[in-house]
Protein backbone atom coordinates (compact mmCIF):
# COMPACT_ATOMS: atom_id res chain seq x y z
CA UNK A 1 0.00 0.00 0.00
CA UNK A 2 2.87 2.34 0.82
CA UNK A 3 4.46 1.74 -2.60
CA UNK A 4 1.24 2.70 -4.41
CA UNK A 5 1.11 5.96 -2.48
CA UNK A 6 4.71 6.78 -3.42
CA UNK A 7 4.01 6.06 -7.10
CA UNK A 8 0.96 8.34 -7.08
CA UNK A 9 2.96 11.12 -5.46
CA UNK A 10 5.68 10.79 -8.15
CA UNK A 11 3.27 11.34 -11.02
CA UNK A 12 3.43 9.60 -14.36
CA UNK A 13 4.60 10.69 -17.78
CA UNK A 14 3.65 8.37 -20.67
CA UNK A 15 6.46 9.89 -22.73
CA UNK A 16 8.97 8.51 -20.22
CA UNK A 17 10.20 5.09 -21.38
CA UNK A 18 9.98 3.70 -17.84
CA UNK A 19 6.43 4.90 -17.16
CA UNK A 20 4.22 1.98 -16.06
CA UNK A 21 1.24 3.64 -17.74
CA UNK A 22 2.73 2.54 -21.05
CA UNK A 23 1.90 -1.10 -20.32
CA UNK A 24 -1.69 -0.13 -19.54
CA UNK A 25 -1.89 1.81 -22.81
CA UNK A 26 -0.51 -1.25 -24.56
CA UNK A 27 -3.27 -3.38 -23.02
CA UNK A 28 -6.16 -1.04 -23.77
CA UNK A 29 -4.78 -0.10 -27.19
CA UNK A 30 -5.14 -3.70 -28.32
CA UNK A 31 -8.06 -4.18 -30.74
CA UNK A 32 -9.36 -7.19 -28.82
CA UNK A 33 -9.28 -5.35 -25.50
CA UNK A 34 -11.21 -2.44 -27.03
CA UNK A 35 -13.84 -4.81 -28.39
CA UNK A 36 -14.14 -6.68 -25.08
CA UNK A 37 -14.51 -3.43 -23.13
CA UNK A 38 -17.12 -2.17 -25.57
CA UNK A 39 -19.05 -5.46 -25.38
CA UNK A 40 -19.04 -5.37 -21.59
CA UNK A 41 -20.80 -1.98 -21.67
CA UNK A 42 -24.02 -3.96 -22.24
CA UNK A 43 -23.54 -5.84 -18.98
CA UNK A 44 -21.81 -8.85 -17.49
CA UNK A 45 -21.22 -11.82 -19.74
CA UNK A 46 -19.77 -15.29 -19.66
CA UNK A 47 -16.56 -16.29 -21.43
CA UNK A 48 -18.15 -18.25 -24.28
CA UNK A 49 -20.70 -15.50 -24.92
CA UNK A 50 -17.82 -13.06 -25.34
CA UNK A 51 -16.20 -15.43 -27.82
CA UNK A 52 -19.42 -15.67 -29.81
CA UNK A 53 -19.98 -11.91 -29.73
CA UNK A 54 -16.49 -11.08 -31.06
CA UNK A 55 -15.83 -13.11 -34.23
CA UNK A 56 -12.18 -13.93 -34.91
CA UNK A 57 -11.18 -13.80 -31.25
CA UNK A 58 -9.60 -17.10 -30.23
CA UNK A 59 -10.13 -18.72 -26.84
CA UNK A 60 -6.45 -18.29 -25.97
CA UNK A 61 -6.32 -14.60 -26.87
CA UNK A 62 -9.62 -13.87 -25.10
CA UNK A 63 -8.27 -15.51 -21.96
CA UNK A 64 -5.09 -13.40 -22.13
CA UNK A 65 -7.03 -10.18 -22.73
CA UNK A 66 -9.39 -10.84 -19.83
CA UNK A 67 -6.49 -11.55 -17.46
CA UNK A 68 -4.71 -8.32 -18.45
CA UNK A 69 -7.88 -6.24 -18.13
CA UNK A 70 -8.65 -7.79 -14.74
CA UNK A 71 -5.09 -7.18 -13.52
CA UNK A 72 -5.33 -3.53 -14.61
CA UNK A 73 -8.56 -3.19 -12.63
CA UNK A 74 -10.73 -2.56 -15.69
CA UNK A 75 -12.96 -5.62 -15.37
CA UNK A 76 -14.18 -7.88 -12.61
CA UNK A 77 -14.40 -11.65 -12.67
CA UNK A 78 -17.18 -13.26 -10.65
CA UNK A 79 -17.25 -17.00 -9.98
CA UNK A 80 -20.55 -18.66 -9.07
CA UNK A 81 -20.71 -22.05 -7.34
CA UNK A 82 -22.86 -23.83 -9.88
CA UNK A 83 -22.34 -27.13 -11.65
CA UNK A 84 -20.42 -26.51 -13.80
CA UNK A 85 -18.90 -23.39 -12.28
CA UNK A 86 -20.17 -20.16 -13.87
CA UNK A 87 -17.75 -17.27 -14.46
CA UNK A 88 -18.93 -13.84 -15.55
CA UNK A 89 -16.98 -10.76 -16.53
CA UNK A 90 -18.13 -7.17 -16.08
CA UNK A 91 -16.70 -3.67 -16.25
CA UNK A 92 -15.35 -2.26 -13.00
CA UNK A 93 -15.88 1.40 -12.17
CA UNK A 94 -12.52 2.18 -13.73
CA UNK A 95 -13.45 0.11 -16.78
CA UNK A 96 -16.75 1.98 -17.15
CA UNK A 97 -14.84 5.26 -17.17
CA UNK A 98 -12.51 4.00 -19.90
CA UNK A 99 -15.26 2.30 -21.87
CA UNK A 100 -17.15 5.58 -22.18
CA UNK A 101 -14.30 6.65 -24.46
CA UNK A 102 -13.99 3.38 -26.38
CA UNK A 103 -17.40 3.59 -28.09
CA UNK A 104 -16.68 6.92 -29.80
CA UNK A 105 -13.32 5.61 -31.00
CA UNK A 106 -14.92 2.51 -32.52
CA UNK A 107 -17.66 4.61 -34.17
CA UNK A 108 -14.99 6.98 -35.53
CA UNK A 109 -13.14 4.03 -37.09
CA UNK A 110 -16.33 2.72 -38.70
CA UNK A 111 -17.40 6.16 -39.97
CA UNK A 112 -13.98 6.97 -41.45
CA UNK A 113 -13.01 3.57 -42.83
CA UNK A 114 -13.74 4.61 -46.42
CA UNK A 115 -11.35 7.57 -46.20
CA UNK A 116 -8.74 5.51 -44.37
CA UNK A 117 -8.95 2.72 -46.95
CA UNK A 118 -8.64 5.26 -49.81
CA UNK A 119 -5.55 6.76 -48.16
CA UNK A 120 -4.02 3.29 -47.76
CA UNK A 121 -4.63 2.44 -51.42
CA UNK A 122 -3.17 5.78 -52.57
CA UNK A 123 -0.12 5.26 -50.36
CA UNK A 124 0.43 1.71 -51.63
CA UNK A 125 0.18 2.92 -55.23
CA UNK A 126 2.74 5.70 -54.57
CA UNK A 127 5.10 3.18 -52.97
CA UNK A 128 4.77 0.82 -55.94
CA UNK A 129 5.57 3.67 -58.35
CA UNK A 130 8.62 4.61 -56.27
CA UNK A 131 10.06 1.10 -56.53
Amino acid sequence: METAGKEQAMGYDVYNADCPARSVLDHVGDKWALLVLHRLERGSVRFNALRRDIPGLSQKVLSQVLKRLERDGLITRSVFATVPVTVEYALSGLGECLSANVGPLLRWAEANMGSIRAAQIAYDERMEEAD
